[in-house]
């Protein structure tokens, strides 16, 4: 019983751990940016932004709900500035840049 215990523990802290970067990186791809972007971009995110900066660029309705692929870095860019927030716009930018040419 303490094992199942233990290792449920064990699991919810190392989940919690890895929440936030796959949360961005799976709405990374839902906005419609190509996996291999999402997955560099999402891991520079986390390290870079608050988690309040986080949720609002979350809150991109307007891409929600694309294929992965459909849409073109340039075009995220352009939406990511209608949150009006400069560090957002400077870590979308400079990580896209960075993950475009790894």
């Amino acid at each position: 019983m303490i094992r199942i215990i233990l290792g449920v523990t064990a699991l919810s802290a190392l989940a919690a751990c890895a929440t936030p970067e796959t949360r961005v990186r799976n709405g990374l791809m839902s906005a419609g940016l190509s996996v291999p972007i999402s997955a560099c971009m999402a891991d520079r995110m986390v390290d870079r932004l608050s988690l309040a900066q986080l949720n609002k660029l979350n809150g991109l309705g307007k891409l929600k709900k694309q294929k992965p692929g459909d849409v073109t870095f340039n075009e995220f860019v352009k939406r990511t500035r209608s949150l009006q927030d400069a560090k957002i716009v400077g870590v979308v930018t400079s990580s896209g840049v960075i993950c475009a040419v790894k």
